[in-house]
């Protein structure tokens, strides 16, 4: 067969899922990937990590729950899914409201090269390893998420820009972090990645008029891929109790509980037309997968934020404004852009402080952390 001709949506592999027709950058792509190779505290990162380490993962203690997780999953009940068929419907990109537009097409941006930097990783993981427990789980999550990517380059194409995803794999900057850290927040990026597209998934189930764009229809299967990545990433943390039961991790798993979540206030906050058209207020949106994000991150973390504290939503909206004077501080340029870059820092450093204080909830975690997805 003709690995060139196929999609990667019927790939079995992360190798024929990179190597489909559908990933060549058939347009003229360079400000799409000028957008995605930015590496700001906004910008879906690429991360690498101690390989070896990963490799000497022991998952017996999980044992039972593993093996039926990654049955699911050879199972593939995705095959086929993520591409277009007769429920694509064709969309006006030039009678698009222009704001709307361009906050469009960033969303769908940062989501491909969210997914594509998830590919890369766990190809690299299953690549460098031996251990086959370990090198099997990331071959079928690289499969899941280059289908993903692939996905949503076709949908961009439409727009008549694609992500040149081969030159962000030799070009973006690399972001090292240690095992346990990408843990924590490779877990935490996929349960609310869940969290995020079941929440749009079932508000246009009830409002269809505002579906204006036909991939939120293929969202549900997107975001049980999610949920099963999140399960896997739970069950390695489960495979050490110090991952989630020392003091000073519990330290880092609030940090990075708070980081993940003010970072998607923020971004979400940046695109009110995008949020408009689908009829979301992106507070309630953002509480909302706040919410099922926390009670979901019981099965495996030791605490959920306080997301009704007197102090959150303030502290996240001045997070918000900080941004807002950032941005404003680098178009600025010069000394005085300076000095307001350097005042929004402080006012987001600060803001973050106050957010981390906040008290979290205690809760204990299960034997048994597995989950089905349920919203």
């Amino acid at each position: 067969m003709n690995v060139h001709n196929t999609h990667s949506a019927d790939a079995s592999t992360v190798e024929e899922a990179l190597a489909a027709g559908n990933y060549d950058p058939v347009v003229d792509s360079k400000t799409a990937t000028d957008v995605a190779m930015q590496n700001t505290l906004l910008t879906p990162r690429f991360y690498t990590t101690d390989f070896d380490e990963m490799d000497a993962i022991d998952v017996s203690p999980v044992r039972a729950e593993w093996d039926q997780l990654i049955g699911q999953m050879k199972a593939d009940p995705n095959k086929g899914h993520f591409k277009k068929n007769e429920d694509w419907d064709n969309i006006d990109w030039d009678g698009m409201d222009p704001q709307l537009k361009a906050e469009f097409i960033d969303f769908l941006i940062s989501s491909c090269t969210a997914e594509f930097s998830g590919c890369v990783l766990y190809k690299e993981m299953k690549r460098r390893g031996s251990n086959d427990d370990i090198t099997t789980l990331f071959q079928l999550m690289a499969r899941d998420e280059a289908r993903h990517a692939g996905f949503i380059n076709d949908a961009l194409r439409e727009a008549g820009i694609a992500v040149n995803l081969g030159f962000l794999t030799q070009s973006k900057k690399y972001t090292y972090f240690r095992p346990k850290f990408i843990y924590y927040a490779t877990y935490l990026s996929e349960k609310i990645g869940y969290a995020r597209y079941i929440t749009i998934y079932r508000h246009l189930e009830a409002h269809p008029d505002k579906r204006f764009h036909p991939i939120f229809k293929w969202f549900k299967e997107w975001c049980n891929d999610e949920f099963s990545h999140g399960e896997a990433f739970a069950l390695l943390m489960k495979t050490d109790p110090k991952l989630t039961e020392s003091f000073a991790n519990k330290l880092w798993i609030k940090f990075f509980l708070t980081a993940v979540y003010s970072t998607m206030w923020v971004r979400d906050h940046q695109r009110p037309a995008f949020h408009e058209a689908l009829g979301v207020d992106p507070a309630w949106y953002g509480q909302e997968v706040f919410r099922k994000t926390s009670e979901i991150s019981k099965q495996v973390f030791p605490m959920t934020l306080d997301i009704d504290h007197p102090r959150w939503i303030p502290a996240l909206d001045r997070m918000q404004d900080a941004n807002i004077q950032i941005a404003a501080g680098k178009k600025q340029g010069g000394v005085g852009g300076w000095f307001k870059r350097m005042g929004g820092s402080a006012k987001a450093g600060f803001a973050f402080l106050s957010l981390m204080t906040i008290p979290a909830h205690s809760n204990a975690v299960p034997t048994n952390p597995r989950l089905e997805p349920a919203y």
